[in-house]
């Protein structure tokens, strides 16, 4: 149960005076739907209103805050002239102008022959001195009350600065004091105040440099949360570990059959995984281990010994992706393997339907299929497994835990090895996958060529035509790659249509289009055809998956690049350079270019290491965009940013250790404050675990 202490903080935005169910609809899509998530809306700006100069001092585009007589009240001839209200002081005349005025409303408030004090930017139009809807007018009694400094908030459409600030400051008179979860010597030494008054303090800037991250409330607030997401994670990884394993010792038979196959050589680093993996699946513990590899590393491979492993056991073996595209592409890949191995794998997507679905789960639950590839189809519940032992999750940033859980749920003391091929930068690793161990795969295996990447302005499309029918007469496959417009399906689709009538009308059926909202079967279909069929050149949004494998493909045109994340395009142009030919990477640019578009543009230019990549990524966009954290299973962190607070969030996972080694429970007087803390972060999950034991 969460405590009493915060109830308040946990009620609804709409509990707040003034705030219905439209301002609060519109408010919890900028900040979410408590009262607490109003807290970690942070300022992002501030107006000084204490500036109060003589209308002949004030200088144009500055607030100011001035004392004025109301002279005269001008109202317009028609609705399209602006109301004026004519005020002055000893030096000089100031207009107030106000479009689409209620004349009552401003006759009340600004009532002639007397003194009012206005706030608001000062502008110039022609010679008169004016300012346009001021933000305050109040009588001289209250200038005080106006002489502030004022924070300024991230919006929404249809939200006002006015509604928001007032709904932040009637939340901040619900916060209470909270006992100290935080090491108390960390906390002297930081000079950090209380958690209260941090959160106070973050709502009062007094200068630019207190919008900063690492302004010392701030910082406070940043550790407060990566406290509760290490404790969180450690509590989670220890209650997997809790949870007994069962040892998976192979013979190495399966294995070694494979290998002899194999036209090429292991990498170093895949040997060092699948040793790392092996020996977690020889322990009595569970593994939860994460297989984190670039592109074309060679991770299903890596994958597949284990599995082979598993067998050996005897035990079965299930892969995961995140859609039916990738789940057909690991197949593929490992179905030869497997028959050299002498395995029979069992197939389950969406797709699977009638006698195959039914065969595959009569293989599956009499252990015939001692491998099964799918989607989340795999763990509905009518999906039984004869003794399930081993589940390989991939791209693990698209499923959430629960869905990790419900998988591993299927067998007894399942082991889990989640794989991306999205680098992640260590920081972020430590944040987000913090309860796996982790095993990276760095090298490309052998005879992969580098990519040459160029970079083109959008005026050049013809000539990029031009070289896609190069290529295509040379008989390789292009990927043209369509523009993000926005977050908008629709939008995106269109721009893919357009592109794709315009190539069709050069090169015929040979174009082929994919996007998301195509139907799965109409998308392999498609997908079948580029990658040995009569299409050609393939027009698509990013739907593109991660894994696609099409050998035959030497040429991926992006178009409006600037547009795209740098691990987007760096998963993007993953797609090809997969054969033995060269391959090139159109990278087209619309400009003008933003610095960081341009920064972007150039590091996809001079690397291709993923993992660099990945932290440069880091750097340009932040934490939170880089793995798109509104995905399920990612933490979300509002408060704290991993490149400023890297060293806050070493601290943290230290004393988050420390803490759990002395008081695993959670039953001190330091344990009992951080349950409150992990309720206030809403790591409830966490709470649960450690009752559950």
């Amino acid at each position: 149960m969460r405590p009493e202490i915060l109830y308040d903080l946990f009620k609804p935005i709409t509990a707040l005076k003034g705030v219905g169910p439209r301002i609060g609809a519109l408010i919890e899509r900028r900040t979410g739907p408590r009262l607490v998530h109003l807290l970690w809306h942070l300022p992002s700006g501030l107006v000084d209103r204490r500036h109060t100069p003589k209308i002949s001092n004030a200088i144009a585009g500055t607030v100011a805050t001035i004392t004025v007589r109301v002279d005269q009240h001008r109202k317009p001839p028609n609705k399209r002239v602006p109301y004026k209200v004519l005020c002055s002081d000893e030096t000089g005349t100031l207009n107030l102008v106000f479009f689409h005025a209620h004349e009552d409303y401003l006759r009340k408030n600004l009532p002639e022959g007397e003194t009012r004090v206005v706030s608001g930017q000062i502008e110039t139009f022609g010679d008169a001195i004016q300012m346009s809807h001021p933000d305050h007018m109040v009588e001289e009694v209250d200038i005080a009350s106006i002489m502030t400094v004022e924070p300024l908030y991230p919006l929404t459409t249809g939200l006002t600065m006015r509604v928001l600030t007032r709904a932040i400051s009637n939340s901040l008179k619900e916060v209470p004091v909270l006992p100290e979860w935080a090491d108390a010597t960390y906390v002297a030494k930081q000079k950090w105040p209380s958690w209260r008054d941090a959160v106070l303090a973050a709502h009062a800037p007094q200068a630019l440099t207190d919008l900063e991250p690492s302004a010392i409330a701030r910082s406070r607030l940043a550790y407060d949360e990566l406290l509760s997401n290490q404790i969180a994670l450690a509590i989670i990884r220890k209650h997997m570990r809790q949870v007994r394993g069962r040892p998976l010792r192979g013979t190495g038979a399966l294995v070694q059959r494979v290998i002899k196959t194999l036209p090429f050589n292991l990498t170093n680093g895949q040997k060092t995984a699948i040793d790392e993996i092996c020996e977690d699946l020889c322990s009595d513990v569970r593994m939860l281990r994460l297989l984190q590899g670039d592109v074309g590393s060679g991770k299903t491979l890596v994958a597949f010994m284990a599995m082979l492993t598993a067998v050996e056991a005897g035990a079965q073996a299930v892969l995961m992706a995140p859609t039916e595209i990738l789940a057909r592409q690991h197949l593929a890949t490992i179905t030869p393997l497997a028959k050299a191995a002498g395995l029979q794998i069992a197939i389950l997507t969406g797709r699977e339907r009638g006698k195959n679905r039914t065969s595959a789960l009569d293989a599956l639950v009499k252990g015939r299929a001692q491998i099964a590839v799918g989607t989340h189809a795999l763990f509905q519940d009518e999906v039984k497994y004869k003794n399930l032992a081993l589940a390989v999750i991939d791209e693990q940033h698209r499923f959430g835990v629960h869905q990790r859980l419900s998988l591993a749920a299927k067998g007894n003391a399942v082991d889990t090895l989640v794989m991306t091929a999205t680098p992640i930068p260590r920081t972020l690793m430590l944040t987000a996958y913090g309860d796996m161990d982790t095993s990276r795969l760095k090298e490309k295996p052998a005879g992969r060529k580098p990519v040459d990447t160029r970079v083109l302005p959008l005026e050049r499309l013809e000539q990029i035509v031009d070289a896609c029918g190069r290529a295509v007469d040379a008989g390789d496959k292009v990927f043209w790659v369509c523009p993000l417009i926005e977050e908008s399906e629709t939008l995106d689709v269109a721009a893919a249509e357009d592109r794709q009538a315009v190539l069709t009308s050069r090169f015929g059926d040979q174009v082929g289009l994919v996007h998301g909202r195509m139907k799965g079967a109409e998308k392999d279909k498609i997908m079948a055809a580029f990658i040995d069929g009569n299409v050609n050149i393939l027009v698509a949004t990013t739907v593109i998956e991660v894994g696609v494998d099409v050998p035959a493909a030497t040429v991926m045109v992006i178009e409006h690049a600037e547009r795209f994340g740098l691990a987007q395009l760096h998963q993007l142009r993953g797609r090809i350079g997969r054969g033995n030919k060269l391959a090139t990477c159109l990278l087209m640019y619309g400009p003008p270019l933003t610095e960081t578009a341009r920064s972007r543009l150039s590091i996809m230019r001079e690397t291709d290491d993923g993992f660099l990549i990945a932290e440069k990524d880091l750097e340009l966009r932040g934490a939170g965009e880089l793995l798109g954290t509104r995905q399920s299973g990612m933490p979300e962190l509002r408060l704290a940013d991993l490149q400023t607070h890297a060293d806050l969030l070493a601290a943290a996972r230290d004393d988050a250790a420390l803490l759990l080694n002395k008081d695993p429970d959670l039953t001190s007087e330091r344990g009992q404050a951080v349950r409150t803390l992990l309720y206030l972060f809403e790591r409830d999950a966490a709470v649960r675990n450690l009752r559950s034991g």
